[in-house]
């Protein structure tokens, strides 16, 4: 029996039932993971396709830095997220000239309220973005990097210490301590007002 990343080299000269054996050791983990985020079978099962699709194309990004099993995961995490991503952008369209229908028969007028803000909110959020940023730019390289990486790209604990090359626990404790210098700086503007 091999091992997966013996698979996985077999798989990457051409050899296709290499990576069947993968798709069979794998495929029911894979597929309960799609069905935690999809929610329904016929989706987990549609993706969970996608899922092998996109880790065969991609199959010579694997280094080898962590295990394959590990690997598949995060294309499988990726590939769900971008379907829920494509969901939630997907508008159905309405028309604005059709009147709704209501319980009784009758027949209402649509109203359109512009959701989009007003320029007084805009200015505001302006404001308080440059506000946030004056802070941070006088922090230090290094708060100033943990601060944008997760609270403003929201990326994981463990993405950010592959980033800054260094481990989870230093990254916990760097945005602690970014994020209370944070706090102290706009606390002490704060008390100038």
């Amino acid at each position: 029996m091999y091992t997966d990343e013996q698979l996985v080299k077999k798989s990457l000269k051409g050899d296709v039932a290499a990576f069947e054996e993968l798709v069979l050791r794998y495929q029911n983990k894979v597929y309960a993971l799609a069905y935690r985020y999809m929610g329904n079978e016929e989706d987990a099962y549609d993706i969970t396709q996608e899922i092998f699709l996109k880790a065969f194309r991609s199959l010579r990004t694997f280094k080898g830095n962590s295990s394959f099993g590990t690997w598949l995961y995060r294309v499988a995490t990726n590939v769900c997220l971008d379907e829920l991503r494509r969901r939630k952008r997907r508008v159905i369209p309405l028309s604005l000239d059709e009147p709704l229908a209501t319980e009784d028969g009758d027949e209402l007028e649509k109203d359109i309220i512009d959701p989009s803000p007003g320029a007084d909110i805009i200015y505001e959020r302006r404001e308080f973005s440059e506000y946030i940023w004056t802070f941070l730019n006088q922090m230090k390289p290094e708060h100033k990097t943990i601060i944008v990486l997760r609270d403003m790209m929201d990326l994981s604990y463990e993405e950010i210490a592959q980033i800054l090359n260094c481990s989870v626990g230093t990254v916990k404790s760097r945005l602690n301590r970014a994020r209370n210098i944070l706090r102290k700086k706009i606390e002490e503007k704060e008390l100038l007002f």
